[in-house]
């Protein structure tokens, strides 16, 4: 990351001008800066979570004025957040959450949009206790697990069973509101078995799918639901066949990158994520913080981010 004066691109219809005053990294970050080397003629600037103030709308812009203070995590497609100003359309723009500054506010977007959609939208779980059954999180202590966890803990009757390798990765499951908390370096069904859960309703795999693949199809039940939000390579899903089960994958910029007619879905519901923050339903999963937002923070935060040692978020501002 090297810091650069760059002009912002020409603003589209329904863009808001954001000063950016939170940002904060995301595997995404990583992966986009392996996959798209940038170069002094060709820069590519990085960053999907982000906050701060409006400073200009578009026209058309009717959700926003000048001074709102807002979140969001972007558009793939476009220039991202690690910039002093930034444009976004207002449809995928959620109201900050007043209990929040703006680097912690920054922390939540992206995860929180990603859990979202693949409990409620991919899943179809309803947002009350009638939502019984399991779901077991592979890799409750990431961004998304964190916030997915008490998504299904707070807003269905689900039980939760979360994957964690490390002492203080499960204690981190634990307060994220996991029922039960099981280590993802041995077998998981007799520990899941151990637990007193019988077979699997749904299935959040958030990270290393095609390591446990294979487990996770032996432990679900008939017609249950396997969802993933990584890389994985080949899946053989032909043993999917027998119990009827269904695979759904889940990525949160498909909205923006095809501007679907429910794009505007994604303001919505981080305007209800960020009232529930404000309401203490859901608390913040921050935990590594840089106080400003340099390219030096920034090349630090996403080496932190690289190791896959991280828990909850990393944020910057």
């Amino acid at each position: 990351v090297e810091e650069l004066t760059l002009d912002l691109e020409a603003p589209r219809e329904h863009d808001l001008v954001v000063e950016v005053k939170g940002v904060a990294v995301n595997p995404v970050d990583t992966k986009v800066r392996v996959r798209a080397p940038a170069s002094p003629d060709s820069p590519h600037v990085l960053g999907y979570d982000a906050a701060g103030i409006v400073r200009d709308v578009d026209a058309k812009v009717s959700r926003f004025a000048v001074g709102d203070e807002v979140f969001y995590a972007g558009d793939i497609t476009r220039p991202g957040t690690f910039a002093d100003f930034h444009l976004v359309d207002e449809r995928i723009v959620g109201r900050k959450p007043k209990s929040l500054g703006f680097a912690d506010a920054a922390a939540l977007p992206l995860t929180s949009i990603t859990a979202w959609e693949l409990l409620f939208d991919r899943f179809g779980v309803p947002r009350d206790a009638s939502a019984t059954g399991n779901l077991l999180v592979i890799g409750g202590a990431g961004g998304v697990g964190s916030i997915l966890i008490q998504l299904a803990r707070r807003l269905t009757g689900l039980t939760v069973i979360a994957t964690a390798s490390r002492p203080e990765t499960t204690a981190w499951c634990e307060r994220m509101g996991a029922h039960h908390v099981v280590t993802h370096h041995e077998p998981l069904a007799m520990q899941i078995e151990a637990a007193g859960v019988g077979g699997l309703d749904l299935a959040a795999s958030l990270t290393t799918t095609d390591l446990h693949f294979e487990a996770i199809i032996d432990m679900m039940k008939p017609g249950a639901k396997i969802g993933a939000i990584d890389d994985p390579g080949v899946l053989d899903v032909s043993p999917m066949k027998t119990k009827s089960l269904s695979f759904h994958w889940e990525f949160m910029f498909a909205r923006p990158m095809f501007e679907t007619g429910d794009v505007d879905e994604q303001g919505r519901l981080l305007n209800e994520v960020s009232r529930l923050v404000d309401e203490g339903v859901l608390q913040n999963t921050a935990t590594k913080r840089f106080d400003e937002i340099t390219a030096d923070n920034l090349n630090e935060a996403l080496i932190h981010q690289a190791t896959g040692a991280a828990i909850g978020k990393t944020l910057l501002g």
